[in-house]
């Protein structure tokens, strides 16, 4: 089994849109499920404070945000086209609208009776108190300008119109084999159409082929793991090396804070050890597992030295 680790929930459209490029790709992972709203006290301190879902590891490198495990599984994977890296500025300004603008509009739309059914089923009514009670502290503190939802269906319309269009000679959104985008795409509308049953996509024969051809790659071969055994995964490891050429930033050895702009806003603090194009490393050590390297996106972050 891979150790590539998941730190997810299943109702969470991003955990999908990860566990769909686990399936296209063809990669053995393992799985924790964690809880859909903090506290999650295994997870925070792998990550030191990050909360957006999911999260994965592999040993004692841990990376936040689909963009940056997107990466990674491309990486490990070969299956190039699966990471944000790889696009074209048309596919970049899509998939980054799509993933954050997109995403909300389809949230708000999604709500039905069958939705409703999926939750309790899914969740205990303590959970989903707790859940709510937290995406509306998110909701205060959000950048997003986002459709309200009153205008969700409508903008959510205008998006499978364009879609359907889109997939009129080809298979998928941006050529022949998915691309970042499609997962980026698949993720909303997975959570409307298999999660709430929506009856917006009906009259898109194109887009629901296209997500039965989605839908068919799975999520891959996974075991189920507890997450003190992905603590002892990172306390047994060491984070991999660190390119000499991602060591000349001026910051590199102080304290930071770096926290994603948009929403869920919380901050992780550690000492800066890498800075690439597309992504910030930070180093937190802690008697419990080490050290550990939190990788972080450049793109929708905020870095301030502490």
């Amino acid at each position: 089994m891979s150790s590539f680790i998941l730190h997810h929930y299943f109702l969470s459209p991003f955990s999908q849109k990860v566990r769909s490029m686990l399936g296209y790709a063809g990669l053995e992972w393992q799985s924790v499920r964690i809880e859909s709203a903090p506290p999650r006290p295994a997870l925070e301190q792998l990550t030191g404070g990050y909360r957006k879902v999911p999260v994965a590891q592999i040993g004692a490198d841990i990376f936040c945000d689909t963009a940056l495990i997107s990466t990674e599984i491309a990486r490990l994977s070969g299956k190039s086209d699966i990471s944000l890296l790889r696009a074209g500025d048309d596919e970049l300004a899509y998939a980054r609208h799509t993933d954050v603008k997109m995403f909300f509009a389809c949230l708000f739309a999604a709500g039905s009776w069958a939705l409703a059914k999926t939750v309790w089923r899914e969740m205990t009514l303590k959970a989903i108190v707790k859940f709510f009670a937290d995406r509306i502290q998110i909701g205060r503190t959000s950048s997003v300008r986002s459709a309200p939802p009153s205008a969700a269906k409508a903008v959510v319309r205008k998006h499978l119109v364009a879609n359907e269009a889109r997939l009129q000679t080809q298979d998928f959104l941006f050529g022949d084999a998915p691309h970042h985008a499609d997962f980026s795409t698949y993720h909303s509308l997975w959570f409307m159409r298999d999660m709430g049953q929506s009856p917006l996509l009906a009259e898109f024969p194109k887009v629901n082929a296209w997500m039965d051809r989605m839908k068919a790659f799975g999520d891959g071969v996974y075991a189920e793991i507890s997450a003190d055994a992905a603590l002892q995964a990172a306390k047994n490891a060491e984070p991999r090396a660190i390119a000499a050429e991602h060591q000349r930033d001026e910051r590199i050895g102080q304290r930071v804070r770096i926290s994603p702009a948009d929403y869920a806003k919380d901050p992780t603090e550690g000492v800066l050890v890498g800075v690439s194009d597309e992504r910030f490393i930070i180093a937190r050590e802690s008697s419990a597992l080490g050290m550990v390297h939190v990788h972080l996106p450049q793109a929708g972050y905020r870095i301030d030295v502490c």
